[in-house]
This record gives structure tokens, C-alpha cells and sequence, in this order.
């Protein structure tokens, strides 16, 4: 399945750094599109949604950041969204 990942990061500190461990995780960023990125899902919907978050999350980590804001859709399945909580270290579902 084809995942489209829409990341709204505030305060990275290196872009740089961000993409290239999505792009080694298998996300690569759409050209002409600042902050898209897609790649493909091989495994269920929950694996891939967990994926995802973990991907981005350690990303974040690497690169530092002030806040950061996600939607994605994995195949046909509806977007879902997600912000970065610094005080749980997690990402929380938000309403689209």
C-alpha cells in the first residue's frame, strides 16, 4: 500500500538529518512538496501506523525540534493525525 506522510515540524533544528532517516526508513520526500514524504506499507494498518509514528519520533529526536504536527494515509484508509507531546515523549491522536 502506498502512505503518504505530511510532517508540520516547528523548530528543526536539521532538515538535513530529519530526512535522511525517514529516507533510510523507507520514506522519501515528494519532490516539489516541502515537508511530503511517501513510501510503501507491507504490513497491517496497526503495525504500519506504529511504524510510522516511531519513524518520525526517533527522526525528531535526531534532528531536535520545538514541535511537530503529522498526518498520514496508508492506502485507502482515511488520514489520520498526530502531534508530538514533549511532556509524554509520544505522539498524541488529534482530530482532523
Amino acid at each position: 500500500m502506498d502512505v503518504l506522510l505530511i510532517v508540520e515540524a516547528v523548530g528543526l533544528s536539521n532538515k538535513d538529518v530529519f530526512d535522511e532517516h525517514l529516507s533510510k526508513e523507507g520514506f522519501l520526500e515528494i519532490e516539489g512538496e516541502e515537508n511530503a514524504y511517501e513510501g510503501k506499507a507491507t504490513s497491517h494498518l496497526l503495525n504500519t501506523r506504529t511504524y510510522i509514528l516511531e519513524v518520525v519520533s526517533k527522526g525528531l529526536k535526531k534532528s531536535g525540534f520545538d514541535e511537530c504536527k503529522i498526518i498520514f494515509q496508508v492506502g485507502e484508509n482515511p488520514m489520520e493525525a498526530f502531534k508530538f507531546s514533549k511532556k509524554s515523549n509520544d505522539f498524541l491522536s488529534v482530530e482532523v
